[in-house]
């Protein structure tokens, strides 16, 4: 028996500003969207590279304030991607830590999204 990698599932309450920060900001692409009917809440799947998120509307998904732990290759390059689009409400900076490198960022429904590369020598 395998397991596949987890899929965090995100809390969001606007539509609008989760594709603003995941879309616009993060790079992240639109995989699909679910509502059982138009007027209630979405579901949807994003995905960058090999990270895929969940993003809900629905109230009992998720709880908003959650951490996500997401492993990146070259994290000086997300740092500078990012910083160079000059988003109104986040300017991360990578950090160094004992282990490596993190760049924290918390999307506007207060979920942290915590990038981090392990270097050796840290």
């Amino acid at each position: 028996m395998q397991f596949a990698p987890a899929i965090p599932v995100l809390r969001i309450f606007s539509v609008d500003k989760a594709k603003e920060f995941y879309l616009d900001f993060l790079g992240f692409s639109l995989d699909w969207e679910h509502r059982f009917a138009p007027d209630l809440p979405l579901y949807a799947q994003i995905h960058r590279d090999g990270l895929i998120l969940h993003l809900s509307e629905h109230y009992g998904d998720a709880t908003p304030g959650s951490t996500v732990f997401a492993r990146v290759e070259d994290l000086k390059a997300l740092e500078s991607e990012l910083q160079a689009k000059k988003y109104g409400y986040s300017r991360p900076e990578a950090e160094r830590v004992d282990w490596g490198l993190q760049m924290q960022i918390r999307d506007p429904f207060g979920n942290l999204l915590r990038f981090c590369q392990q270097i050796g020598d840290a």
